[in-house]
């Protein structure tokens, strides 16, 4: 009952092998498919075949004068890691490609067989030198940018930590061949080496890509690494990386930076830093918005200082900052939690009349607050409030409700919400499911409590043990008062 609801809460990354498509299917192909082994393709990725800058470049249609199908990399093209036997195999499908016939000719796809190779669990350095040996002997082959970043993500996907030379050596054979770094080059590599736990590597790339290549990472990327710093290292680190860029490339933190950061430590609870981070991003000219004020009010929630909620709330009007949804949920759930009711209830006047209608949440937070003051009857009005108003409950209301109302001894009505509960097809959460079990026994109902067991089974609302549990100790408190 104590967590911030989610509602007010403000991969090894895995390449998969391209496959042989249908010889009468017509292939659409974009230089951007290796950048999406990492997900989406940034957003920021522009070359001259981002097929959302030319959307119909790509969309080729099957004609007498179209462009050859490409031979793609079928998963067992490579059955093996040794360099040797890829380059066989190469030279083999090469070979193949060679005799297809006229009418139906094909070429290979060298792109996606890099990347399957590197999928086969080739090294850094057995990756580049394939890559070197198909420019070689497939002269219509010229490798693209998106080839050497099928290279550098894969370097930075090998548990190697300290050790950026594969993902340098990568960037160096862009920079040769007249491709320089551009801010997907920064991205990939950056979220590659986060993905494998190399968040140190990902400082000295981002230093490398800044100082020798005048590349630093845009704000997208920035803003990522340092969400990613502050979820694994300490705030100190965090800080020094982002002094050391503005030092050394006049790279400036933004908003979303200063959000990012004021949210950690919230989290951390530490309101105090929180407080002097306001200071500094006022002082860089930045303007707090509606999201970052809510991000500090719910640090406050978390440690039951009501009041400074509040005051965050005015401060916020003070600023001309229009209050959301979330500003009231939190500000309704941190007075709950703190056992002001009355300026709880207030609030939820006070955003109604500015249109910001009460979800579930809202009346979730304040059941919790009614029981907490032992008001559970007022917390089953508020279930009627929420039905009059077009609200529907859902789990987690009916699941407070019934915790609540079993806590406080009121079992009638609690078994009536079971009820309604198990008519819907409901799950119990454990908390629930507890109290009710607990309650139970505590009448000498213990038919009923088994019964809640086996429903809890039935519905898939907890795994065996921790539905026992509860019933074991019940039952055995049971058998000590009986004696």
């Amino acid at each position: 009952m104590g967590k911030i609801p989610l509602s007010v809460r403000s991969t090894k990354l895995p390449v998969p092998l391209l496959k042989l498509p249908p010889a009468s299917t017509t292939v659409q192909v974009s230089e951007t498919e290796p950048l999406r082994a990492l997900g989406s393709v940034p957003r920021h990725f522009r070359g001259a075949h981002d097929s959302r800058s030319s959307p119909s470049s790509f969309k080729r249609k099957k004609t007498a004068s179209a462009v050859p199908p490409l031979l793609m990399a079928p998963q067992s093209v490579f059955q093996s890691r040794r360099l040797s036997d890829a380059k066989r195999d190469f030279d083999s499908l090469l070979l193949s490609s060679r005799r297809s016939s006229v009418s139906s000719p094909v070429r290979l796809d060298c792109n996606s067989l890099l990347q399957a190779f590197c999928n086969a669990g080739a090294t850094s350095e057995d990756a580049i030198a394939f890559l070197h040996h198909m420019s070689l002997r497939a002269p219509s082959f010229s490798p693209d940018r998106s080839s050497y970043h099928i290279v550098l993500v894969h370097s930075c996907l090998q548990p190697c930590p300290g050790d950026i030379s594969g993902a340098l050596r990568a960037l160096g054979l862009m920079v040769e061949n007249n491709l320089p770094p551009t801010p997907a080059t920064a991205d990939l590599a950056v979220r590659s080496l986060c993905s494998a736990r190399r968040e140190d590597d990902a400082c000295e790339f981002i230093r490398v890509l800044s100082l020798r290549h005048s590349a630093p990472p845009d704000a997208f990327t920035y803003n990522f690494f340092v969400r990613q710093l502050c979820k694994t290292r300490s705030l100190s680190t965090v800080y020094d990386f982002i002094s050391g860029l503005h030092s050394a490339v006049g790279v400036k933190p933004d908003l979303v930076t200063y959000t990012i950061l004021i949210d950690a430590v919230c989290r951390g609870k530490n309101l105090r830093e929180a407080t002097r981070l306001l200071g500094v991003l006022a002082d860089s000219g930045f303007k707090p918005d509606c999201y970052l004020y809510n991000t500090i009010m719910k640090g406050y929630c978390t440690l039951d200082r009501g009041n400074e909620v509040i005051a965050v709330y005015n401060k916020m009007r003070e600023e001309g900052v229009e209050p959301d949804l979330v500003t009231y949920n939190t500000l309704v759930y941190g007075l709950s939690k703190s056992g002001r009711m009355d300026q709880a209830l207030k609030f939820l006047n006070i955003m109604t009349e500015r249109g910001q209608f009460p979800n579930t949440v809202t009346y979730t937070a304040l059941m919790n607050g009614m029981f907490r003051k032992g008001r559970a009857l007022d917390a089953l009005k508020l279930l009627e409030e929420m039905n009059a108003r077009g609200c529907t409950p859902n789990e987690c209301t009916y699941n407070t409700l019934l915790m609540g109302l079993c806590r406080a001894k009121v079992l009638d009505k609690g078994m009536e919400l079971y009820g309604l509960m198990t008519a819907s097809g409901m799950k119990l959460e454990s908390g629930a499911y507890s109290a009710l079990v607990r309650a139970l026994c505590r009448e000498n109902k213990v038919s009923e409590a088994y019964s809640v067991f086996d429903y809890a089974l039935e519905s898939k609302s907890l795994p065996d043990v921790a539905a026992y549990l509860p019933l074991e100790s019940s039952l055995k408190l049971l058998k000590k008062i009986k004696a």
